[in-house]
């Protein structure tokens, strides 16, 4: 969606609301695609005091996450709030107002750089997730594998025959 900011900035409209929904492409985030479900919702203020624009919108999506631990796929559900600042001045005093340079302020830009900056590091599908057996690849949230589970580091390998064949 985008706005035509110039008549907030001169004083006609002091303030415009924001309630529109959009289609989020696939975003590919360090090397996982995640799908967006459904369409994203904003809603939302676009007020201006003096020479800056003031964003304030609640945002709603669905994402669809590959889990780094099962690799099942999840439904992962964004409800953030942002508050962007701009400003028309290329020299105004505001060090964390973004500078536009046009009559227009793209607000679709801003969501999607806003839900890709809260996107977890590590997307796992619930917080207890049991992961893959590291032996036979068994999804450890659905079955349990008969593996044995000894956690030994392999550096120290050669050192358990020592205490293997020690008797007692």
């Amino acid at each position: 969606m985008k706005v035509q900011i110039s008549d907030i900035v001169s004083g006609k409209d002091r303030s415009k609301k924001i309630d529109y929904e959009f289609e989020i492409p696939t975003i590919n985030f360090e090397g996982d695609e995640i799908k967006p479900i459904g369409s994203c919702e904003v809603v939302g203020t676009i007020s201006a005091d003096k020479d800056i624009l003031l964003v304030n919108a609640k945002i709603k999506a669905k994402l669809e996450m590959v889990c780094s631990r099962c690799l099942d796929t999840f439904i992962y559900p964004i409800d953030i709030d942002i508050e962007e600042r701009f400003t028309t001045n290329r020299n105004s005093e505001d060090d964390e107002a973004i500078v536009v340079m046009d009559d227009v302020l793209d607000i679709t830009e801003i969501v999607e750089t806003s839900i890709i900056s809260t996107l977890p590091i590590k997307r796992v599908c619930k917080n207890d997730c049991e992961g893959l057996c590291q032996e036979c690849g068994c999804n450890l949230n659905h079955d349990s594998c008969s593996c044995q589970k000894e956690d030994v580091d392999i550096r120290f390998e050669a050192l358990r025959s020592l205490f293997d064949n020690k008797e007692v």
